[in-house]
């Protein structure tokens, strides 16, 4: 807490006046004026508060004495005030640029424009659950200099033969890329802080615990080296891109290489060590069941990710109002035979096996967050830790279903066992896989059409057998894609005690 010279109230930082204001007497005064250099160590860690949820366990840390009554990661109503620590201190922070309203107002012109959304995310509830959060990041300095060697092909044709001619490409380089920044939290997942990003370095300061005052923040937990291929790879894309709309190099086609340490190399690409930063994130979540949906904003810019599940009613009355509209429409001018309206349901029922499969995927890798380089280099050095063996081949994940801690090894593409698990589908209090309806339609259209039968009652009766098989398939899809616009509840392992 930091207290009003005025009054003794609490300090707070304003964004609308850039500055720290009191709640009582409306006195504001530089953030820099509140900063005490005690002694030279100061500058590399500060004293903080963690706050640890325990529905999730995930941490946050802020400067200010209040207890927190509302966890921003999984939407539990309580917050414990579990210790002091001493963290790592940012060099330079980015302060809230948009205020809470703006980003009330942000949230509401998405929701205006997602028809089927649940109206539990338009309401005033969901609008009052936002929380300011500095999300840590690193951010890489990449420089590109040296003698530069690449491979170059020019293709051209003489008469009847094909020629291609192989070039050595060689020049200097001098080039840097400031400022590729990465988050550095596994509790933020990489999928949501590319789409809020970028975040502009104009509006960095030099860092100091005043900007936290009247916020939250994450905690850095992953080492410094995870994005530093990431970085590298962007420096030689820009790099190659430039190089390629040089004039002499337009008709050779220079290639830096296949692998991206074969790039690195070709364009002498080396990485200064990452600087430590805070960039503002307004967060909010939608808890339903055992699932969560997030709303993130930029703090900086106002850019908005937000994950948007669908009310299956006001989905199901859209669908059959739009039905009936176009077979009234299509009627009139289109005219199937029985056995070509038996082949277009079996065609039907492929497509819908296939979205119900890259729906699937989708979960799988969004759950075991195989996307997300932070939570994977998080959960290794965990299990390398606990397990004090040598790392298996297959990447190593730890989860959690519900508050149950299970460590496994997960492939890297989902296996038959994976889609079967991930398929199944609450129907009736059971639950059954969601593409045995696809799968019986294609086999009923199939027998029917190498049957051959005479009468056209068979391929009508088989036609609405398939269409009904179909109509369960994609009833799951729905449900599936309601899976993946939410997030399984994020079950953290608590620092320290080897939970």
């Amino acid at each position: 807490m930091y207290e009003c010279p005025n009054c003794g109230g609490n300090l707070k930082f304003s964004i609308e006046d850039q500055l720290m204001k009191c709640d009582y007497c409306q006195t504001t005064c530089d953030p820099y004026s509140l900063h005490k250099e005690n002694d030279a160590e100061e500058t590399f860690a500060f004293e903080a508060t963690i706050f640890t949820c325990p529905q999730c366990g995930g941490e946050i840390l802020s400067t200010d004495n209040s207890a927190a009554e509302f966890c921003s990661f999984c939407g539990a109503s309580t917050i414990l005030s579990s210790r002091l620590s001493n963290e790592k201190r940012p060099v330079r922070i980015i302060p809230f640029q948009i205020t809470e309203d703006a980003c009330k107002k942000a949230y509401l012109s998405r929701m205006r424009r997602a028809l089927f959304a649940p109206k539990e995310l338009k309401q005033e509830k969901a609008l009052n659950q936002f929380r300011g959060i500095y999300i840590p990041y690193y951010t890489y300095h990449v420089i590109q200099k040296g003698s530069a060697q690449l491979k170059g092909t020019k293709q051209y044709r003489k008469g009847d033969y094909d020629y291609t001619d192989h070039y050595r490409l060689t020049g200097d380089i001098d080039a840097s890329y400031s400022n590729l920044s990465f988050d550095a939290s596994s509790t933020l997942d990489d999928t949501i802080s590319r789409q809020i990003s970028p975040y502009q370095p104009s509006d960095e300061k030099q860092f100091t615990p005043a900007f936290l005052s009247g916020f939250y923040a994450d905690i850095s937990d992953i080492g410094e080296d995870v994005y530093i291929e990431d970085a590298k790879q962007i420096a030689n894309s820009a790099s190659m891109k430039k190089i390629r709309e040089m004039k002499p190099f337009k008709s050779l086609h220079p290639d830096p290489g296949i692998t991206p340490s074969s790039q690195s190399t070709s364009l002498c690409t080396k990485t200064k060590r990452p600087e430590a930063l805070m960039y503002p994130v307004w967060f909010m979540s939608y808890r339903h069941k055992d699932r969560v949906a997030y709303a993130t904003i930029n703090g900086q810019t106002g850019k908005i990710s937000s994950d948007i599940p669908i009310d299956p009613v006001k989905y199901l009355i859209s669908t059959l109002l739009l039905a009936v509209l176009l077979f009234f429409l299509l009627n009139p001018v289109l005219t199937l035979t029985p056995t070509g309206l038996l082949i277009l349901s079996a065609l039907l029922s492929v497509v819908t096996f296939i979205l119900f499969w890259l729906e699937t995927r989708k979960i799988y890798r969004r759950d075991t967050r195989l996307d997300d380089k932070g939570y994977q280099d998080l959960t290794r050095r965990q299990a390398k830790e606990k397990t004090k063996k040598k790392a298996p081949k297959k990447a190593t994940f730890t989860y959690y279903n519900h508050s149950l801690p299970v460590t496994k090894e997960i492939p890297l593409s989902m296996t038959f066992g994976e889609f079967w698990t991930y398929s199944k589908t609450p129907v009736f209090g059971r639950q059954l896989p969601g593409f045995l309806g696809s799968v019986f339609a294609l086999v009923i259209a199939i027998i029917i059409l190498m049957v051959h039968p005479v009468s056209d009652i068979w391929y009508y009766g088989g036609c609405f057998l398939t269409f009904l098989c179909t109509l369960f398939t994609m009833a799951a899809i729905l449900l599936k894609y309601n899976t993946l616009a939410t997030r399984p509840l994020p079950q953290f392992i608590r620092k320290g005690d080897g939970k």
